[in-house]
């Protein structure tokens, strides 16, 4: 299926590695030029460079900090300067997990920082992005949530700061409609990552196991005997970004191997 992604431009932040490097590559693969953010610089230019040999397609590396609005408002304006416009934003920038505790022993400095990296973040990023889409015409805002949103246990920020996404999401999709841009959030779950495999060679050498060992035993516990990979939540990311997805917006959804018991009507 052709995506419609020829020419397009795209902002990825969190791009220099896991879901959002992933996520980065399938554009580049649908025919899309992109810019990758995130705050260190040297493993920042590495994946521009990896996965520009990889694809073909132009990537622009810029260091950006999700926590300062003047970062953000240079990244945004130097990724649209690069790539003569902007259509397309990927929100991914933020810490793995968040911060944990429960109501009784999180540091409430904690789930703060959470908020303003995240929701407040990914807020800024899209708000600047929003001019250059609408001067094309038409755009999209992919927001990469957590399935802890859904199912957050006692974890109070993590599900916190991610069901704000969601919501966040949707009132955009409200408001921006109009201008022919959509805004759809994935709750991935756990997620095979290049931190994945880091883990997985430590605890290899600590059990006296391969890592292939390892990380069959992972799919095994699946329902489809698969343990969902950031590639996968790239496939999905590919189409809610492309034109062919006008039929989706303010929506949330799960990519996650079917590992949520929930069930949404």
């Amino acid at each position: 299926m052709d995506l419609m992604l020829e020419g397009k431009r795209a902002i990825v932040t969190g791009g220099s590695r896991g879901i959002g490097k992933a996520i980065a590559r399938q554009l580049a693969r649908e025919g899309c030029d992109v810019a990758i953010g995130a705050r260190s610089e040297g493993p920042l230019k590495a994946a521009a460079e990896e996965l520009s040999k990889e694809t073909g397609r132009k990537f622009v590396p810029l260091t950006v900090d999700t926590m300062d609005l003047n970062s953000i408002k240079a990244f945004v304006k130097a990724a649209a300067d690069a790539l003569g416009g902007v259509e397309i934003v990927v929100n991914c920038a933020a810490r793995v997990g968040g911060a944990q505790g429960t109501i009784e022993t999180l540091d409430e400095q904690e789930i703060l920082h959470d908020f303003e990296e995240k929701a407040i973040g990914y807020l800024r990023v899209a708000r600047e992005a929003i001019p250059y889409m609408k001067q094309a015409g038409w755009g999209r805002i992919i927001n990469i949530s957590g399935l802890a949103g859904r199912a957050p246990g006692t974890n109070l920020s993590g599900g916190a700061r991610n069901a704000a996404t969601v919501v966040l999401t949707k009132a955009w999709a409200n408001a921006l409609g109009k201008y022919n841009i959509t805004a759809n959030a994935i709750y991935p779950g756990l997620t095979v990552t290049e931190r994945t495999y880091d883990n997985l060679e430590q605890q290899a050498k600590t059990e006296n196991k391969t890592v292939e060992e390892l990380k069959q035993a992972l799919d095994e516990r699946t329902l489809l005997k698969h343990a969902t990979t950031s590639e996968d939540i790239a496939y999905f990311a590919a189409f809610l970004a492309s034109p062919l997805s006008i039929g989706m917006t303010g929506e949330a959804i799960a990519v996650s191997g079917g590992s949520s018991t929930d069930v949404h009507y």
